[in-house]
């Protein structure tokens, strides 16, 4: 049965069915103009996720567009001075499903002075989209996205080429093209990356397979991101939970409030308190619908314990076998978002989960030149760097490899000014 069939017949079966999808997570990247925000609005058309009275909206609002044609960037685009420059500027969220799966879109800006954007739109993602211009191949901002994705841990790499329409659906275009960035995007461990050739405007290859190119065996963007496997390795071994808060309201309960950030907990695991090093035992995992018996990532839980040990804001609870580790020195890869350089020996915030502290850039010992992916001599980091830094730390911080843990191994950089 159909979703709209259901919906009609048993809300609440529907709601059951929705809550249970898997949710893809997953951003669209590339060089400006290449139509990242057309596609995104066409899918969400074609996809039957658009209302009317949006549709109407955006009939009413567009500029010189073919007649009959319909400006689907404008689902996405919505600040004025976006729809004035005929670009993207800030990162836009959308949410859409189908029957298969729930899907969260970040559609990110393509200009280089809006790269930090771009950064902040995948920082979160499953899977990454990049966009090629048919006419224009690979430009150097397309493998800056491509070397940001991989540097943020994505696991998945859609090349979308697009406006194949203007290049008469040329497969030799579109050979030509993989052939030049297969290369690159392997040395950045993308070897899975799939090529799919597709026109937003037209809607060729967007939810249903195109006529134009009977030569494309993968099929439609959609099928594409309703199959392609989303990795969820539930461990209790990598147990990690950022204390946000404790909850005390009378005397009789003492929890530990925060959202687990890796892995999964159960009543009577031991666990380990850092960074004091303390261990215990789960007494109670307690949520808003009241007490269970386990949870996993990425629920927000509070936590009781058997023993009364010392655990405030900052401490985090992790497994035993946690690769997670106390330090006060961290060598990391960052990506400088501000037009102020940053500049070794200088003191900044650091915010890691629910800590913030602070540190001394002690070094900064490269950037990466991301053209050809070499390490190039730096004192200061400008605004869009990608480099490796040290940074030395006023207090511990409890961190792992960003490989391991999307949260223990990130943090924010941010000026004291």
């Amino acid at each position: 049965m159909s979703e709209q069939d259901l919906i009609k017949q048993d809300i609440d079966g529907y709601l059951k069915r929705h809550y249970a999808k898997e949710l893809l997570r997953f951003v669209t990247v590339g060089s400006v103009d290449d139509g990242k925000s057309t596609l995104i609005g066409r899918l969400l058309f074609d996809s039957g996720s658009v209302f009317d009275d949006q549709l109407a909206a955006i009939k009413k609002h567009q500029g010189s567009v073919g007649a009959g044609e319909v400006d689907y960037s404008l689902l996405l685009d919505g600040l004025l001075a976006e729809r004035e420059q005929g670009i993207t500027i800030d990162v836009a969220y959308r949410y859409f499903s189908t029957d298969k799966r729930k899907f969260i879109i970040a559609d990110t800006p393509g200009h280089v002075q809006y790269t930090r954007n771009m950064a902040t739109g995948a920082s979160t993602a499953d899977l990454g989209i990049i966009l090629i211009d048919a006419r224009l191949g690979v430009l150097p901002q397309s493998k800056r996205h491509a070397y940001i994705a991989s540097l943020l841990g994505i696991p998945h790499l859609v090349v979308c080429i697009n406006k194949m329409d203007l290049v008469d659906y040329s497969q030799d275009v579109f050979e030509k093209i993989k052939k030049d960035f297969t290369p690159f995007l392997k040395t950045l461990n993308f070897s899975d990356a799939a090529f799919i050739p597709v026109s937003a405007l037209k809607g060729d290859n967007i939810v249903t397979q195109s006529g134009h190119t009977p030569w494309n065996k993968l099929g439609s963007l959609l099928h594409y991101l309703e199959t392609v496997p989303i990795k969820k390795n539930i461990s209790s071994n990598d147990f990690c939970l950022p204390v946000q808060y404790v909850i005390r309201p009378n005397l009789n309960f003492r929890g530990f409030a925060g959202t687990i950030a890796g892995g999964g907990v159960k009543k009577g695991d031991e666990v380990l308190v850092l960074p004091s090093g303390f261990k215990s035992k789960v007494k109670s995992i307690v949520t808003f619908d009241g007490e269970i018996e386990k949870a996993e990532t990425p629920m927000a839980v509070t936590i009781t314990l058997e023993d009364e040990v010392d655990v405030s804001r900052g401490a985090m609870l992790v497994h035993d076998k946690n690769s997670i580790h106390v330090t006060r020195e961290i060598s990391a890869k960052v990506v400088w978002m501000s037009d102020t350089p940053l500049e070794k020996g200088r003191q900044y915030w650091i915010k890691h989960t629910s800590n913030l502290v602070t540190g001394i850039i002690e070094n900064v010992d490269h950037i990466i030149d991301v053209e050809t992916l070499k390490p190039e001599p730096a004192q200061t980091l400008q605004l869009n760097d990608i480099a490796q830094v040290r940074i030395s730390l006023n207090r511990p911080l409890m961190v792992d490899l960003y490989k391991h843990n999307r949260f223990a191994g990130a943090f924010i950089v941010i000026d004291r000014i």
